[in-house]
Formats: C-alpha cells, structure tokens, sequence
C-alpha cells in the first residue's frame, strides 16, 4: 500500500472506507441533467421517446438454499486448471467457502495485511479445507483465469480458486460481498457466514471495541467440539459481481 494512502487510512479511516467502497462499484450512476434540460416541458418530448415502454424490471435473486444449521448444498465447480471440485468430496472435513475478487479493494487489504494474509494456510495445516470461488460474470471486474491467476500469485496463495461464471454458486449460497466467508463442519453443515472481522480495511466498526476474527473464533469452537458462539454476521466488501 503506498505511504500516501496508508497516511490516509491511520489519519482518516472513514475517507479511506469511503475511497474503497467506491472503487469495487459495479457500475457508474446516471450524471445529473442539466439545467436548461431539466427545465423543458414535457410536450417537447419526441413521440417516439413518450410511446417508449419501461424497461422491464430485472429479476429478484433466487432464495440461498444455504441455511445455518442445515445441510450445505453441494456443488461443483472447476479450478484455475480446469480441475473439478465438488462439496460432497470433502465431506468429514471442515470447510470454509470464501468469496473472492482480486480486483476488490478489501480482498486486496484482507490478503495483503489483514485477517487472510495467513489464515488459509494456517487453517489447511489444521486440516481444514479452504476454497475460493469467484462468481464474477463475463466482463465483471475481476474475472477470468487470468485475472484470479495473477491474484492467486499476489497474494501467494496455496489453496484453489474456483469460478463460478453463471453465478449459480453464489446465490445458492447468498454471498453478498468479497469477501463473504462460509464455515462447513466436518458433517456438512452450515455453521457460519458473514464477515471476516469485525473491521473493515482494518478499521474496528464499534469505536473502542475489540477486534474479532469470526472466522477464526469459528473454526476455533469446531476444534474444541464446541458450538459455534458466533454463527452470523453482516458480510462487508465489495458486491459479488454477478451477471444481469
């Protein structure tokens, strides 16, 4: 991170939130009208443009099939190399689902010096099992092989990344943000989703409150056989870029 914007992010963290959220936007608004166009009256307006129907609404996202304490649905989705990875696979194993764009801001902060930096590789050598899936439409910031290769190399990372083009994946699961965390026990079940921490770019949410790792706080509780304390949390980050 360069020095300007690491002076920016211990001076002014909300400016630095601010900067980031803008920058893993999909999409650009409409600019404002100007004010001679927005002052003309309506009978101006071309027959053609008046007769002109609305646009359809887009349709709402599909209701996750994921739900805590339930079975989570299985999938299968290919890796960087074209290998196939299934859910069912790693059954008796636990697993964590995490929700990745190379391109997004607060990926990039989680990865480079926040909670994920070491956490996957941590997590495997306790046997746990951690998957990234990028549900990023054609043309969507951060897709493509390339794009998630060169994250895989950036970020250093051991674990596979999986695509999930169509978006299927990730409204069967609901994910909302990258990153956006999923935790399965060894028996398959949805025990957590949400945030990664409590602190967004590395900033605590709560003025004066500690800084938790949720994630790591469930895994925690599955290897001590305890249940999970906490089983849900708002995800934050950017908005999974799925396909009109």
């Amino acid at each position: 991170m360069p020095a300007m914007t690491r002076s920016l992010r211990l001076r002014h963290p909300a400016l630095v939130l601010c900067f980031a959220l803008a920058a893993c936007s999909a999409e650009k608004g409409a600019s404002a009208p100007k004010p001679e166009e927005a002052a003309k009256p309506a009978e101006e307006a071309k027959p053609a443009e008046a007769a002109k129907p609305a646009e359809a609404a887009k349709p709402a996202a599909p209701e996750p099939a994921a739900k805590l304490g339930q079975p989570a649905p299985d999938f299968a989705l290919k890796d960087l190399d074209g290998a196939e990875h299934t859910l069912a696979q790693y059954r008796g194993k636990v697993v964590v689902l995490e929700w990745f764009n190379p391109d997004c801001p607060f990926v990039n902060y989680a990865h480079g010096e926040g909670e994920l930096k070491e956490m996957a590789a941590k997590a495997s050598a306790d046997g746990v099992v951690w998957l990234a899936i990028n549900s990023g439409a054609p043309g969507k910031q951060g897709h493509g092989v390339e794009a998630n290769r060169a994250g895989v190399d950036k970020f250093k990372l051991a674990h596979p990344v999986l695509l999930d083009e169509s978006g299927e994946v990730g409204h069967l699961y609901g994910a909302t943000k990258t990153p956006h965390l999923f935790v399965i026990d060894a028996e398959g079940a949805l025990v957590y989703h949400g945030a990664i921490d409590n602190a967004p770019m590395g900033e605590v949410r709560d003025a004066g409150a500690e800084k938790i790792n949720y994630v790591a706080a469930a895994l925690a509780d599955l290897k001590e056989k305890r249940p999970v304390a906490t089983a849900e949390t708002a995800a934050y980050g950017c908005s999974v870029k799925y396909g009109s």
